[in-house]
């Protein structure tokens, strides 16, 4: 079930952002599979400002659809700075978007380990020639990661657009 009530008000107030500043959003997830696309698209209206979302959950569908290069996903692995940044650039180019939003990290309960454990999220915001992401170790269920994960993705991409 998705997040409720604060979830619902962060999609609200990016998409009244996005419209406001004649800006479209496209979204690479993988760790969320779809919680992201499925907040902003609750909103009526999203159209205006969200076309296209992908889950890419595997680092086949990384590289294949977004073209993360493998020596990326080898060297830094799917849940890493560089690959969230990848995801993010090529996911505004896909969806003629000015900006991209990424999420990619490890929900748990398995699939952490020392380096990377289960919560570890990055969450990439590319527009223009910027590109950065953003390191998070959320914790709780499975369910809880993925939802403080889609409110950390929208907090990410309202504070960008009240900055500009």
């Amino acid at each position: 079930m998705l997040g409720g009530g604060i979830m619902a008000f962060e999609a609200e107030n990016v998409i009244k952002l996005l419209k406001e500043k004649d800006k479209k959003v496209g979204v690479a997830e993988s760790c969320t599979g779809g919680l992201l696309c499925g907040a902003l698209t609750s909103v009526s209206g999203s159209s205006e400002c969200f076309g296209l979302g992908l889950v890419t959950y595997s680092n086949e569908a990384k590289h294949d659809l977004l073209g993360v290069p493998w020596e990326i996903l080898q060297e830094y692995g799917a849940v890493s700075y560089e690959t969230a940044c990848r995801m993010a650039q090529s996911v505004m180019t896909i969806a003629r978007a000015e900006i991209g939003l990424s999420i990619t990290g490890i929900a748990g309960p398995t699939g952490g380990s020392a380096a990377k454990p289960v919560g570890l999220v990055y969450i990439g915001l590319a527009e223009d020639s910027f590109c950065e992401a953003y390191k998070f170790n959320f914790s709780g269920s499975r369910q809880d990661i993925r939802e403080q994960t889609v409110k950390k993705a929208l907090d990410v991409l309202r504070t960008h657009l009240c900055a500009e």
